[in-house]
């Protein structure tokens, strides 16, 4: 199963990219072995939009150009629901075992995600209910991708 990540937004050459990058190199090495491949990673630069709403509309309209046909959808927003590894682990491993072939794991903008995107999504999550800047988010989502990987191959990095 393929994949993407999208998000709003670019990463400057720094610590956080770095760390970031890190992650995902772990996850596409480990990843093919259990079925799960990176596909890409997705920036697009923020709306330069008067309104919230439009910048909103417009970005979620990159995504919906982004988003392969058929792909199970997941945002990343506070209001989303809180799940922990294991969790999330065992949903990519779900989607993987039904047949699911792309999975978008989206970060929206500043303003937040447009409601018809919401409504279009088949999963909202939110990596703890304080507000993350878009940076950290990238190298916490890519973490958790990377351990999940980890939780469904039986290897020793993920410890309770």
């Amino acid at each position: 199963m393929r994949i993407s990540l999208f998000a709003v937004g670019r990463l400057k050459t720094g610590p956080e990219k770095e760390l970031a990058s890190r992650y995902l190199d772990r996850f596409a090495k480990a990843g093919p072995a259990i079925g799960l491949e990176l596909a890409r990673m997705t920036e697009v630069s923020e709306s330069r939009a008067s309104s919230s709403e439009t910048r909103k509309r417009e970005e979620a309209a990159a995504l919906e150009k982004a988003l392969p046909e058929g792909a199970v959808l997941i945002l990343l927003e506070e209001r989303g629901k809180a799940i922990d590894s294991e969790a999330f682990a065992d949903l990519l491993g779900r989607q993987r075992d039904g047949g699911k072939r792309d999975v978008m794991i989206a970060i929206g903008g500043a303003d937040g995600l447009d409601p018809e995107l919401r409504k279009r999504a088949d999963l909202t999550l939110n990596l703890g209910s304080m507000t993350w800047p878009h940076q950290l988010v990238r190298i916490l989502i890519a973490e958790q991708l990377y351990r999940a990987v980890t939780i469904l191959s039986g290897h020793p990095y993920h410890r309770v």
